[in-house]
């Protein structure tokens, strides 16, 4: 029997469900976000946003709005501090926005070119919409469409790799499919709106923010405004989701420069609607997959093009080419990233970068290949499962796939389902299931962290580490409790503050990872240092730990969470409305510490997978360079009503080399559903769809259930 989540024996504080520890605090409004906090004598900003795609500022016209009731100060690129982005951040080259205020020149609508300061927010906002600010415009360019011309392989590393004679291999197949598949731009949409705080105290800088690494962020500013990094302090105790959009950006940059040029707190929070223009957002993707197989489905040919935007002022790549590195075995396997830079802001990090759209054009590539081979879709992909990383030809540390596809289709029912499209019928609803594979890197930084035993015999332990909605505050704890053998109420952790030195973010599925490696590296010194009964002074005794070291020894292999999706599908064939009846996410993804907060985690990358297809899509205009709907209203989400029934369990999947066990879950449940839910759609009705999202009007298009042809012009 599959060892799961139901039948793994639990010990200790790891592994067993605890509610969070902060969650009391957070239902009953005494959590405070950064928004929220009091600060005396606080100011507010409020951000004028460009009303042009390209060109310049040819003025500000300041006085009258300085005129205006408790307005202080309105800075633009006339007289804002300077300051150099000339540097490299943790995660490489910031994008030049962070860099406000600091020249006339307009790169996409929606740059910021002013910041008025006022008494309340309410007299920021009305002297911000009452400020004129006139251009000089230029011709622009924001159309995204395949292979355009100015498109370009990145010279960076892991843009391009190949293995095999591609084209030799296409040739010899027996089964060849070549097909185009597209994903819309998408948003962030956390539920706390970015915010920042900031003030000098005692000569140092404070920022109250709410981020994904209150260190990464202190550094940042440090290089930034050239402050010695020491007289800068970050704090983010509580964030209300972040999924990558919530590093250094204009706020708080804007709101340090306030506060310097007033000398006293200063907050910026961004609307809605500025948000869509200023933390990023995923790049629309396009993208070519190529598979050739024998007659039995085994792939001697693999080909991913993929292409997404960037921004004329910064290069981001989305890089979905790199979803199936690691996943399928072929004798010949290219993969590449392409780019164009156009009018438009620079994209980011949303949650799954590359591996959430790349997963929408292979795994449904995949099942093309499956009905043209005539092969159940699970077993397609169990026949294709590697020994070696496909490209690298490294070994796996663990790789429990074909565990999770077992245990899902036996949950799913998989086995009962008639293979043939459109068949399935309940009045006008047609019926269909379909399933896809997910996977996502499994990563580690390097971090600090301090556990002090208290002379009143609790542990505290400090590290900075960023809470953003996850339940890491909470697992944190169980992992020290479970390194220092006491109970969980006598741990306190503390995060979020710089002050606590170097850690990793909030990213990338590694934070509880990389967190977790260094709290128990401490404690476990700790432990040897006390001595049963021995004395513990008023300030107590503090171990410090630093993973460096450790990271560094690790050998090489492909590490990897692993997961299996399955999707029921209905679709009226009158509307064109589709709705997910049920969901089933299995997943590897190491030892799961809190399985109360992972299950969430996974459920809620599940339904950000439903939304992503069928729903989310944010819509540039050509003429204007502007979004259409820049807002929760224009920009559709899955709703309650939308979301049905999702189980999510997992297989016993311990990373060996991790002194805890654990691989990362932040990403992996987004990664796989879109497919999953859209080859359901296909064998409810027989037609491919292969542009994201399946709206009902491209259903319709489809002229489901008739002859016609999908919403991507083809008809499987």
């Amino acid at each position: 029997m599959t060892t799961t989540a139901a039948t793994a024996a639990v010990t200790g504080a790891v592994g067993a469900a605890h509610t969070r520890v902060e969650g009391r605090d957070k239902v009953t409004g005494a959590a405070r976000y950064a928004g929220e906090l009091p600060f005396a004598d606080l100011a507010h900003g409020w951000l004028v946003l460009s009303t042009i795609a390209r060109g310049r500022v040819r003025s500000v016209d300041t006085e009258p709005v300085l005129a205006m009731p408790g307005v202080l100060t309105v800075l633009h690129h006339g007289n804002a501090p300077r300051v150099d982005g000339s540097y490299e951040s943790m995660l490489g080259r910031p994008d030049p926005i962070i860099e406000v205020f600091q020249h006339d020149r307009v790169p996409f609508v929606g740059w910021p070119v002013a910041l008025v300061v006022a008494e309340t927010s309410e007299q920021a906002r009305e002297a911000a919409e009452a400020l004129a600010v006139t251009y000089e415009r230029e011709p622009h360019d924001v159309e995204f469409y395949v292979e355009r011309p100015g498109t370009y392989t990145p010279d960076t590393e892991g843009m391009r790799m190949e293995k095999g004679d591609l084209e030799a291999e296409l040739a010899a197949s027996a089964h060849v499919v070549d097909a185009q598949y597209s994903t819309p731009e998408e948003h962030h949409i956390p539920m706390e709106p970015h915010a920042a705080t900031a003030r000098w105290e005692g000569g140092r800088l404070e920022v109250v923010d709410s981020n994904q690494g209150s260190t990464w962020i202190a550094d940042d500013l440090s290089k930034l405004f050239s402050l010695d990094p020491a007289s800068v302090r970050v704090v983010s105790e509580h964030v209300g989701g972040a999924f990558g959009s919530k590093g250094l950006r204009v706020h708080q940059v804007a709101a340090v420069m306030a506060a310097t040029a007033l000398d006293r707190p200063v907050r910026v929070v961004l609307t809605r609607r500025q948000m869509f223009s200023l933390v990023g957002y995923r790049s629309p993707t396009t993208q070519r997959v190529r598979l050739g197989a024998e007659p039995d489905g085994r792939l001697r040919a693999f080909d991913h093009q993929a292409q997404s935007l960037s921004s004329t002022v910064h290069e981001f790549v989305e890089g979905s080419a790199g979803y199936a590195r690691a996943m399928y075995a072929a004798d010949a396997h290219h993969t590449v990233n392409r780019l164009v830079r156009l009018d438009v802001p620079t994209p980011t990090w949303v949650r799954a970068p590359g591996e959430a759209p790349g997963s929408f054009a292979v795994e449904s590539a995949l099942d093309e290949l499956a009905e043209k081979c005539g092969v159940d879709p699970v077993a397609l992909r169990v026949r294709n499962e590697p020994e070696v990383g496909p490209v690298s030809g490294l070994p796996f540390s663990s790789r429990n796939l074909l565990a999770c596809f077992e245990e899902g289709a036996r949950r799913f029912g998989w086995a009962d389902r008639d293979p043939r499209p459109g068949v399935r019928r309940e009045g006008r609803w047609l019926l269909g299931t379909g399933t896809a594979s997910a996977t996502f890197p499994v990563l580690v930084g390097a971090s600090t962290a301090a556990v002090t035993a208290e002379a009143d015999d609790t542990f505290t332990v400090r590290i900075t580490a960023a809470d953003v909605g996850t339940g890491a505050r909470t697992a944190l704890t169980l992992i020290a409790a479970d390194a220092l053998d006491v109970p969980t109420d006598r741990v306190h952790v503390r995060i979020a503050d710089s002050d606590f030195g170097p850690a990793m973010i909030a990213g990338g599925s590694m934070g509880t990872r990389s967190w977790g490696w260094a709290i128990t590296l401490a404690a476990r010194e700790l432990r040897e240092k006390l001595v049963p009964g021995g004395h513990i002074p008023p300030e107590g005794i503090t171990v410090r730990s630093d993973t460096t070291a450790a990271i560094s020894a690790l050998t090489q292999k492909e590490r990897h969470s692993f997961g299996a999706q399955f999707a029921e599908v209905a679709v009226d064939v009158a509307t064109g409305e589709v709705r997910v009846r049920r969901m089933l996410g299995i997943f590897a993804a190491g030892r799961i510490i809190n399985p109360l907060t992972a299950r969430s985690q996974l459920t809620g990358g599940m339904i950000w997978g439903l939304s992503m297809a069928l729903h989310e899509e944010a819509i540039r205009d050509r003429t204007s360079g502007s979004l259409v709907g820049p807002d929760l209203a224009g920009y559709h989400v899955a709703a309650h009503a939308d979301v049905p029934h999702i189980e999510v369990d997992w297989v016993a999947d311990p990373d060996v080399d991790d002194p805890v066990g654990i691989k990362g879950i932040g990403e992996i449940g987004i990664v796989g559903a879109a497919a999953a839910v859209a080859n359901a759609v296909w064998h409810a009705t027989g037609v491919r769809h292969r542009a994201l999202p399946i709206r009902p009007d491209r259903v319709l298009r489809a002229d489901v259930p008739g002859d016609g042809v999908a919403g991507d012009g083809s008809r499987a």
